[in-house]
């Protein structure tokens, strides 16, 4: 864990997603959180992610999800040496499939 995000607003914020007991609850959680445009952001991020797992190209990626490159880099970057944040993630989704 990065301990420069370990603070008292980011544990509150972590606690409160963990809170969501259902997709419904989650747009309305978001919604009232995040611009439209860091909604947007987010998806991409985990789209382009995802896409990234399945060893896509990045000319696909731009095509389907139209991030940039230096987006696509970045998730790259965490795929590859971050915390296996989207790893843990699409395991779970993958396993109750």
């Amino acid at each position: 864990m990065n301990p420069k995000l370990k603070e008292m607003n980011v544990e509150f914020l972590f606690q409160a997603v963990l809170a969501l007991e259902n997709m419904d609850e989650c747009y309305k959680f978001f919604e009232d959180l995040c611009t439209v445009p860091e909604l947007k952001a987010m998806a991409q991020r985990i789209h382009v992610a995802k896409m990234l797992s399945e060893n896509r190209v990045y000319s696909d990626i731009v095509s389907e999800t139209g991030a940039s490159t230096a987006t696509i880099s970045r998730v790259n970057r965490s795929l590859n040496y971050g915390s296996d944040g989207y790893s843990i993630v699409f395991d779970r989704i993958k396993d109750k499939k």
